[in-house]
């Protein structure tokens, strides 16, 4: 068929889609199959790189013809988003750029502070999983670290939507990231890298294959005044210098051309000041002080993280398996100011949570013939999680005014709690135009709360052009919230004292159950150019959102009782030569009601309010947008992108929201030969050109404790020497 009715037919889906997207609320993420798939190939060898919507996901081993990827661990019916590494390295600050700034440049992707999970997918809080290597890592404690290291991913997928039977538990957005291939010859680079707000980075990575074997691994130190958003538009924070090192490795052996054992490892350790807001007026008297300057509070936290994978891929004949064994273990600690905060909040709490997880994953696929291909696998994992609340707090007399005599309460609990999972699907090629996927899954937790969900899903892919790919897809899923947010409190220690809740209410977090469709069109209008709409739709019940409820920088779960969430996404690629630039727009609305577990959270105005409206969840963002180009002259890379943000909520109940901002980056970087016969690298960045100083949580709404403003500009310069 012609590229020109391609085109005919993407210009009708796109109006049959935002049509529908606006008369029934719904949103559309970003279809990436098929012909667009062979697009994705191009661009992903090209060597001018910018940050892209690419059709084809990334492939473990950074082997495009595996079978692996393509039969075990396929992604039929969903939306991809890719970044090959080109792309990652042409960011402004490259390799330097954290993980969630770089997903910041994906569709459907909205910033927000460190304290409330740094970024949203689709509108949602957290439900993120992450694959490296085809391997899904366990949840931990959630904190403000990113375990993730940019430097070692090849490559990177955002995939969203109605997704296949294999995946499930996390479903907003599933990161896959495959790691760096080693180089045919040992060697590898370190680089230094800093700037503007006392930053400092060393960085180093190496890989080798030698035989049989592959080695990769990539380490990060950082040090900078900017471990956490300022709560001031000031240009520097007061007590906010961060310490934090990273580490990933890689090692796999060939046991034969159709067998690999491999290893992953990882680690974070990270140390932070917790920045203060100064002229803050005290609330309360404490040991016989009565005033404290806000400017002089000493919070901190340590958040450290380990995980290490082992794995065994069959690939070849007609079926290929994959069996792995993982383990993570997170703590994280926060240490008050024990005076300080007594005074401003009436409460001083020293929090420490900790998961320690087991589990194995097994998946296969067997190809029967007749365009069919079977898949099946399970999950099971046993989490052990310790909390301990040490709070230091005040009595209140007979009529509830606070008394200067405090006293420490504790309130522990440990948790030994399992997940399990299998599934079985079919993907069914009916004709090479069309592909039906279809399955079920099961899932199963023992956890605070015992539940369990058999869940059907469904996809259809259709291509009517070379260049044009439409999907629609259903998805049933099953969400159990994190075990260690989900911990249940005791209110009886805190009757009559200063942390008395206005509800007394703490019913236990449940799993989240939603139904999910998700359509959407992807068109090559032209050689250079690639667009896309995508739709999406979803109906919840017990919606799982987290908030900070207090000083420590922690975070709480609780669940509402019914929620929507809708939006559409648009995506759009360029490039010519050495050009390519990107855009993205998304509209999305996510609204709930009435609060159902750990309803002590919330005040007394609030509470009532929320069980008789629909309000915004705090996180949701009306518009976010995502952009940038870059260009190699002579040698040289200049780079620029942008984000623009509608303003997260904020106001009692969430009905009002931060100002909108946008905030645009540049890069330069260029490669000089050496003397030696290994390449430098120089280059220079500035964030936040306009230096606008944009709040991105405005210290009110649902679950916020403190405003959050973005850093200022800053101007940074790195040398990266390969060896």
């Amino acid at each position: 068929m012609k590229a020109e009715h391609g085109r005919r037919y993407f210009l009708c889906a796109m109006a049959a889609l935002w049509s529908v997207g606006a008369s029934a609320q719904e949103a559309l993420p970003t279809i990436e199959v098929g012909a667009a798939a062979k697009h994705a190939a191009m661009q992903v060898a090209a060597p001018a790189p910018t940050p892209a919507a690419t059709a084809s996901a990334p492939q473990p081993f950074a082997d495009p013809a595996n079978p692996f990827e393509r039969e075990l661990l396929p992604k039929e019916g969903a939306n991809i988003y890719a970044l090959d590494r080109a792309a990652i390295e042409a960011l402004p600050q490259g390799d330097q750029t954290p993980l969630e700034k770089v997903l910041l440049q994906t569709p459907g992707v909205s910033q927000d502070s460190a304290a409330s999970g740094n970024l949203h997918i689709r509108n949602e809080h957290a439900n993120v999983r992450y694959r490296v290597d085809g391997i899904l890592l366990p949840d931990g404690v959630s904190g403000f670290s990113q375990l993730m290291e940019t430097s070692f991913a090849s490559s990177m997928s955002l995939v969203t939507g109605a997704l296949p039977a294999q995946y499930g538990l996390r479903t907003s957005a599933l990161v896959d990231i495959v790691s760096r291939a080693p180089p045919t010859t040992p060697g590898g680079s370190v680089t230094l890298y800093g700037g503007s707000h006392g930053t400092g980075q060393t960085a180093f990575d190496y890989g080798a294959k030698i035989g049989q074997w592959e080695v990769f691994a990539a380490g990060r130190l950082v040090m900078n005044s900017l471990g956490i958003e300022n709560p001031t538009s000031s240009y520097e924070a007061i007590h906010d210098r961060t310490r934090q090192g990273r580490f990933f490795g890689f090692l796999s052996y060939a046991v034969d051309d159709a067998t690999k054992l491999s290893f992953i490892t990882g680690t974070s350790v990270a140390n932070y000041q917790i920045p203060n807001n100064p002229g803050q007026p005290p609330q309360f008297t404490a040991f016989g002080i009565g005033y404290f300057d806000s400017g002089k509070l000493n919070e901190n936290q340590v958040e450290r993280s380990y995980y290490n994978v082992v794995a065994l891929t069959h690939a070849g004949g007609d079926i290929d398996t994959q069996l792995s064994y993982f383990s993570r273990y997170s703590e994280l600690h926060f240490v008050p100011d024990e005076v300080g905060d007594l005074v401003f909040n009436g409460v001083s709490s020293d929090i420490y949570r900790s998961s320690f997880v087991n589990g194995l994953q097994g998946d296969g696929a067997y190809r029967i013939g007749g365009g069919h291909t079977l898949r099946a696998g399970f999950t099971a994992s046993g989490e052990n999680t310790q909390t301990v609340n040490s709070s230091i707090i005040e009595p209140l007399d007979v009529n509830g005014n606070p008394i200067d005599a405090p006293f420490g309460v504790s309130d522990r609990n440990s948790k030994l709690g399992w997940l399990t999972g299998i599934y079985a699907q079919d993907e069914w090629k009916i004709t090479d135009l069309l592909t039906l996927n279809s399955g079920l899954r099961f899932d199963q937790m023992w956890q605070f709360v015992d539940a369990n969900q058999l869940s059907p899903r469904v996809s259809v892919v259709y291509k009517p052009a070379n260049e044009t790919a439409f999907h629609i897809g259903y998805a049933r899923y099953f969400t159990p919230p994190q075990q260690a947010l989900a911990v249940p409190t005791n209110l009886a220690l805190y009757n009559n004292t200063t942390q008395q809740p206005s509800v007394p209410l703490s019913s236990p977090v449940r799993p989240e159950r939603a139904n999910y469709i998700d359509t959407g069109v992807t068109q090559k209008l032209t050689k250079e150019l690639e667009v896309g709409v995508d739709a999406y739709f979803k109906r919840a019940r017990n919606l799982i959102d987290d908030g900070q409820f207090g000083q420590a920088l922690v975070l709480t779960a609780f669940n509402y009782d019914r929620a929507y969430n809708t939006g559409v996404e648009f995506k759009s690629v360029y490039q010519s030569g050495d050009f390519r630039a990107y855009g993205n727009l998304a509209w999305g609305r996510q609204r709930a009601t009435k609060v159902i577990s750990n309803q002590f959270l919330f005040g007394a105005d609030e509470f009532p309010y929320i069980a008789t409206n629909y309000i915004y969840t705090d996180h949701a963002q009306t518009w976010t947008g995502s952009a940038g180009a870059s260009y190699r002259w002579l040698g040289t890379l200049v780079s620029a992108d942008l984000i623009y943000g509608g303003g997260l909520r904020s106001g009692f109940a969430n009905t009002d929201h931060v100002a909108p901002y946008t905030q645009v980056n540049l890069g330069l970087s260029r490669e000089f030969s050496t003397p030696w016969g290994k390449p430098v690298t120089l280059r220079f960045d500035v964030v936040n050109l306009l230096d606008y100083p944009y709040a991105i949580r405005g210290g009110s709404g649902i679950g916020v404790f403190a405003p959050q403003y973005a850093p200022r500009r800053g101007f940074f310069a790195g040398l990266k020497q390969e060896f």
